[in-house]
């Protein structure tokens, strides 16, 4: 049996950011840098589930890992063109059939020297039969550097399935309303900063350029779909430039083949003073041969915010609600929001902790260093040893020839 070291396994890419790769704010793309993060996720949990030694020796059968959900993902500073993007990916936790995979985004203004941290992301990957791709690998064993560590890793796995199962089991459906905005039958636009107003619907058929190598559509490709698809919505919400926020996690429910027709669609259902949350759902359908069947694949709630012409956000304009579900979903999205904020607070605080933690080491390193105090009492030892060495070598019986001060001088 193989067993993989955790933080041994790791991924990291780097890309020069193009006019490409701009939204019309003028950074890059949010579904850029998700399509990014989903392909480092991608390399690596592949990598290391067929990375099993002596594959001659047994029945090996490779597989390929498919993106299943990723976790709540916040756009931490924006990402300009001519930036550098590196993004590390290191696989966190494995159970028998699914790999996690924490992923950092870097960008860097190599012209400045300036490098900060963009994003953070966990992802989670299934490995399928290249062979059969609806037959789920077993994942190689991974060690440990700890049992705590193993268990904080089983709970996040837990969590996570849960939290899968009562996404799927939401039954409010945007693509069950007519896709059509207006209103069939009084004929009239939607009043503006309704939800129907900015509603927004893109219809994409999958590509060749969009799947693996085995034919299914990457999850990164229908992340930027799903984000350009938001960012119409909160364009239309709001009629000035909008930039990703956050996203909540993503759960991929069902495989998307090539040739198949996926029909996003984004609505805004709650706005703050200066945010808005959006939620986009994915459908997809084979329009060829016999019955044609919508089901569907995929969810996720962004949070977008309006910015004006030198980047500064704006205040949102705020929804106007005309039914009793809207309203509903409104206050759902309220709660959401409001968990959203405590969770901000709470990472704040640690990170805060976290940063006068290390403050405070670094000072009482540095004072016992200067008080002659050793923090490891091993070198503070093997530094009093030496002295006492370097004592008997310069204190000779007999003064210093000329010469020797000399070479010492030198």
């Amino acid at each position: 049996t193989h067993i993989h070291d955790i933080g041994m396994e790791k991924v990291q890419i780097a890309r020069l950011m193009l006019p490409d790769d701009a939204n019309t704010a003028g950074n890059v793309h949010g579904g850029t840098l998700l399509k990014m993060i989903e392909e480092a996720g991608a390399i690596i949990t592949t990598r290391f589930c067929n990375d099993v030694p002596d594959k001659d020796s047994f029945d090996f059968e490779p597989s390929v890992t498919t993106l299943a959900r990723v976790e709540r993902t916040d756009f931490i500073n924006p990402v300009h063109i001519g930036n550098v993007v590196q993004i590390v990916a290191e696989i966190t936790y494995a159970s028998s059939h699914s790999l996690e995979c924490s992923v950092s985004v870097w960008g860097e203004d190599i012209l400045k020297g300036v490098r900060k941290l963009t994003n953070r992301a966990v992802l989670w990957f299934v490995p399928c039969s290249i062979n059969d791709p609806t037959k789920i690998m077993t994942v190689p064993e991974m060690h440990y550097s700890s049992e705590a560590e193993k268990e904080a890793g089983l709970k996040r796995y837990n969590e996570q399935k849960k939290a899968r199962t009562g996404a799927l089991r939401r039954n409010k459906t945007l693509t069950n309303m007519n896709d059509d905005p207006y209103n069939n039958n009084e004929q009239r636009e939607p009043e503006p900063y309704s939800p129907r107003f900015a509603r927004s619907v893109l219809i994409h058929m999958i590509g060749v350029s969009d799947c693996t190598l085995q034919g299914f559509a990457r999850g990164g490709v229908i992340m930027k779909l799903m984000d350009e698809c938001a960012g119409l919505v909160a364009k239309r919400h709001c009629r000035t430039p909008a930039v990703t926020a956050s996203l909540d996690a993503i759960n991929f429910h069902k495989k998307m083949r090539l040739g198949q027709v996926v029909t996003i669609v984004g609505q805004p259902l709650f706005t703050s003073n200066k945010s808005m949350e959006i939620e986009v759902q994915v459908t997809v359908e084979s329009i060829t041969g016999g019955q044609i069947n919508k089901d569907r694949a995929c969810d996720a709630f962004f949070t977008f915010v309006s910015l004006d012409k030198q980047g500064k956000p704006l205040p949102t304009p705020q929804l106007k609600l005309q039914t009793l579900e809207e309203q509903q979903l409104f206050e759902e999205g309220k709660l959401r929001y409001e968990a959203r904020k405590k969770l901000r607070k709470t990472n704040q605080k640690s990170s805060d902790t976290t940063k006068k933690s290390n403050i405070d080491k670094s000072k009482s390193a540095t004072s016992h260093l200067q008080n002659g105090i050793d923090v490891d009492p091993t070198v503070g030892a093997q530094r009093e040893k030496n002295k006492e060495l370097n004592s008997k070598e310069i204190s000779p019986k007999k003064p210093p020839s000329p010469l020797s001060c000399n070479v010492v001088q030198l």
